[in-house]
């Protein structure tokens, strides 16, 4: 859909007849405004209105939007006179009343605007766009100009071209001129009637076409069939295509297929047909090509869909209890062990959702799970399974969305976005790994998590959740424990596989008796050479990518600095250069030290990159595979990676997080976590917590299928108390510990936080900013529940200084409610300051 709106005198507005109604609609702009804009519906689209449909709308002199229509009613505005809107887009809700309802919800919590819901909520390809455009006068180009062009026209007309119509926007001007003011260039231009001025909206969905090929329609009986051939038969490239399309459309047998015909790439891509032939009977009327609008989810059921499915003794127990609790709670928290089957209770309870006519959501932490639940799903769901998640495509996106929509999709399996699509008849929602720090939306607003959302869906909609973990967060198992929501245990492994046999390695020693081998231990080493020669694969975690965190010169010490970032730069080989694992900047690698000219530059520590080269150097009969934000970028890198290890293609998979979480292999029977203290010692209340959950995680990926797999962990410090949990996998006895320090320490769950965060450019008007902010805090909450302000560890970032301010409130929902509104005062005083008008204010409320 390709709309131009030229913005000339508006034209006038006939009388409404006296029976007429004046409707007004409120939208959701998808911009961080405080409130909603209210604006005026044209008399003769008066019937057109949809509450959840989007409209196109002038906002600002210039600029159109499109928007989300929230309310309908007969109000004028009292602050401004409302535009009209310009154009409806849909005749029907793209955005349910439920949805409507949770995206309130989420603003009001999470303390931001509707407007950003509406922005993070939608699909691009669901949003329109629009920004200034100028393209060449028709005048001018027929006949040319009696004005003289100066430098800077002449460069805008030249970049315009001639009679092609090619169009810049202001920001492509400012970008070819290299000046930040143009307006007066154009306004000149303008003027002499070189160009003109228009807003060009365009809708971005674009649905997937294919071009297909059919009989002509005369062609299709059998007698005409039978001329044809003899017709050609001299012809015997044209025959051999028109076999193969009859071989495809069984024309004989029933006339009717030939009508939808199939796709001209399945002809033309044969290796044993001609294309030029295929052409030839398009252009003498033979065939017939037309363009098919399709779904880029094909609907065609998958064989192995409704594939017989049996739970154990042990699982089948646990889904009777998860059933039960369901019929008393609606929320259910399954702790069951790693390995212990959770998937396959999934499975089975999204079955008898979906008997029950409901909708289901089953969300994950990572992309990189999707791969694997998908195919185990599809086994089971066939064509009534949508797949959601950031690495597909907007038109992809736009397209599950709208199979939401329809009913197509009855069940979504999806990562943390996957919240926002348009149910309205949720019966069951599943959150996997629910400990997951990856449910947590950081930046941009709203900064949400997705566990807490999917509890409010279920909420809104009567749907029960299913929240599944071997290692619970604290909070969530707090809840259980108080009977808040139900409980359900499963203690063994699923089949005959056993939990794995953990031991720690003393790198410490190791390195004192010089038996570490670069940052290996000679019991790693050994243990992975040893499962390599057995046809078994290893995996090895270690928590940061990159090939060093460090390079230093060993001369004067001098360390590369990222210019935006208060954080050294990180090594990566493979591209030879630096990079900030914040900002994104990076530089070539020096080859000697900027501070004195030294060669001596080294690195220090070590990423998943290193870990890879070094091993490829040891284990020269192993392939070494690596799985990271670096490698796993590309849209089916996962699938990629994962399938080579599915395949023991890869013998040994190096990882960071990606490779703890919920990830099954059968024939993984040792884990290698290369450095633990890097997770344990950390400046954050959950770090212990943390620690526990990802080498508890990453644990239970070795033995499966009764083999009994191995864990070693290497550390400095073999003493520390989490170790001795870890290694009895002992959760009762961790959450017993922690909930302890948290309830001694006023921690969640026993108060809920909301983190502060004072951005300014300027590291002294960031200060100010954050002290002015927190003696207005502790005017209206009290000196008590108000901590900070106060630096974080990485204090500057993209170029902005940082002030963190921590709030500790009671868990009651008055005191919540009224302490938000408090904050909220207390920022809007510190942005009405003169000196403050550049700082950023942000709030992040449940900060993990």
């Amino acid at each position: 859909m390709s709309l131009t709106f030229e913005f000339a005198s508006p034209a006038p507005v006939p009388t409404p007849a006296p029976d007429r109604v004046t409707l007004f609609v409120d939208v959701i702009l998808p911009l961080p405004l405080p409130k909603l804009y209210t604006y005026r519906v044209p008399y003769e689209l008066n019937d057109n209105v949809v509450i959840g449909g989007r409209v196109i709308v002038q906002f600002g002199a210039k600029r159109t939007l499109s928007c989300i229509v929230a309310a309908v009613h007969e109000t004028p505005p009292k602050e401004y006179q409302a535009k009209y809107i310009l154009e409806f887009i849909d005749d029907a809700p793209v955005v349910t009343q439920p949805q409507l309802k949770l995206f309130r919800w989420m603003a009001e919590y999470y303390m931001c605007t509707l407007g950003e819901v509406i922005n993070a909520a939608l699909p691009s390809a669901l949003k329109l766009s629009s920004e200034s455009r100028i393209q060449l006068h028709p005048v001018f180009v027929a006949e040319g100009s009696p004005y003289p062009l100066d430098d800077k026209e002449q460069r805008i007309v030249d970049a315009l071209g001639g009679e092609d119509g090619k169009a810049l926007t202001f920001t492509e001007v400012g970008d070819l001129l290299e000046v930040a003011s143009f307006h007066k260039v154009i306004k000149s231009l303008m003027q002499k009637d070189v160009i003109f001025l228009f807003e060009q909206m365009a809708d971005k969905y674009t649905p997937k076409v294919v071009k297909k090929v059919r009989l002509a329609e005369h062609f299709v009986t059998m007698a005409a069939v039978e001329q044809l051939f003899d017709t050609l038969a001299s012809k015997p490239k044209q025959v051999d295509v028109l076999l193969k399309y009859l071989q495809r459309v069984p024309v004989h047998h029933n006339e009717h297929l030939n009508q939808q015909g199939i796709e001209k790439a399945a002809l033309t891509s044969s290796p044993h047909l001609s294309p030029s032939a295929v052409n030839t009977l398009i252009k003498n009327g033979i065939l017939e090509q037309f363009d098919q609008i399709v779904s880029r989810f094909p609907l065609e059921e998958n064989p192995l869909a409704q594939m017989p499915f049996q739970l154990s003794e042990a699982q089948t127990t646990a889904r009777d209890e998860v059933m039960t609790l369901f019929g008393q709670k609606n929320i259910v928290l399954l702790h069951g062990v790693t390995g212990s089957g959770k998937t396959e209770i999934y499975i089975d309870l999204i079955r008898n959702a979906l008997d029950g006519g409901g909708q289901v959501l089953y969300l994950l932490p990572e992309i990189a799970l999707t791969a694997q639940i998908v195919t185990r799903l599809m086994r089971v769901f066939g064509s009534r399974l949508g797949v959601y998640h950031s690495k597909f495509s907007d038109n992809e996106r736009v397209e599950v969305w709208n199979g939401v929509l329809s009913g197509r999709f009855q069940v979504v399996v999806g990562v943390r976005s996957a919240v926002f699509l348009p149910f309205d008849s949720l019966s069951l929602l599943i959150v996997d790994e629910e400990h997951e720090s990856s449910y947590k939306q950081y930046d941009p607003a709203p900064r949400y998590n997705a566990r807490e959302v999917a509890l409010m869906i279920g909420n809104f909609q009567g749907a029960k959740v299913l929240l599944g973990s071997a290692t619970p967060a604290v909070e969530t198992f707090y809840m259980a424990r108080q009977g808040r929501y139900g409980l359900v245990s499963l203690s063994k492994r699923f089949g005959e596989a056993g939990m794995p046999e953990i031991e720690l390695i003393d790198t410490r020693k190791l390195r004192a008796d010089k038996k570490m081998h670069n940052h290996f231990s000679s019991d790693l080493l050994s243990a992975m050479e040893s499962k390599i020669a057995q046809q078994e694969q290893v995996i090895l975690f270690q928590n940061r990518r990159g090939y060093a965190p460090v390079i230093a010169c060993q001369d004067c010490g001098y360390i590369p600095k990222c210019q935006s970032c208060a954080v050294s730069l990180s090594y990566h080989k493979h591209a030879h250069e630096l990079r900030c694992h914040y900002c994104g900047y990076h530089e070539g690698m020096p080859t000697q030290c900027p501070a004195c000219g030294s060669r001596a530059l080294r690195t220090q520590g070590f990423g998943t990159e290193k870990l890879e080269d070094d091993l490829k150097i040891m284990l020269p009969q192993a392939n070494v595979q690596r799985m990271d934000l670096d490698t796993t970028r590309a849209k089916n890198a996962y699938q990629q990676i994962i399938g080579d290890f599915e395949q023991q293609k890869t013998n040994v998979l190096v990882g960071t997080q990606m490779v703890t979480k919920g990830l099954d292999f059968e024939n993984v029977s040792l884990v290698g976590i290369v450095n633990a203290d890097a997770i344990i010692h950390y400046p954050d209340y959950r770090a212990h917590e943390r620690a526990y959950q990802m080498f508890v995680q990453v644990s239970g990926r070795a033995g499966r299928k009764g083999k009994k797999g191995k864990v070693l962990i290497q550390t400095g410090d073999p003493t520390q108390v989490i170790f001795d949990k870890v290694i009895r996998n002992d959760y009762l006895e961790f959450y017993a510990y922690e909930i302890e320090q948290r309830r001694e320490h006023e921690y969640p769950p026993f108060t809920r936080m909301i983190k502060l965060t004072v951005k300014h450019m300027d590291q002294e008007l960031a200060q100010k900013a954050a002290i002015l902010l927190t003696q207005e805090l502790v005017d209206r909450l009290g000196r008590s529940v108000v901590l900070g302000p106060e630096p974080p560890y990485i204090f500057r970032i993209r170029n902005f200084f940082l002030q963190e301010i921590v709030i500790k409130l009671s868990r009651e929902h008055t005191v919540l409610k009224q302490a938000k509104l408090d904050i909220c005062a207390a920022m809007d005083i510190v942005r009405d300051q003169k000196e403050f008008r550049q700082a950023r204010l942000v709030a992040d409320v449940d900060p993990m």
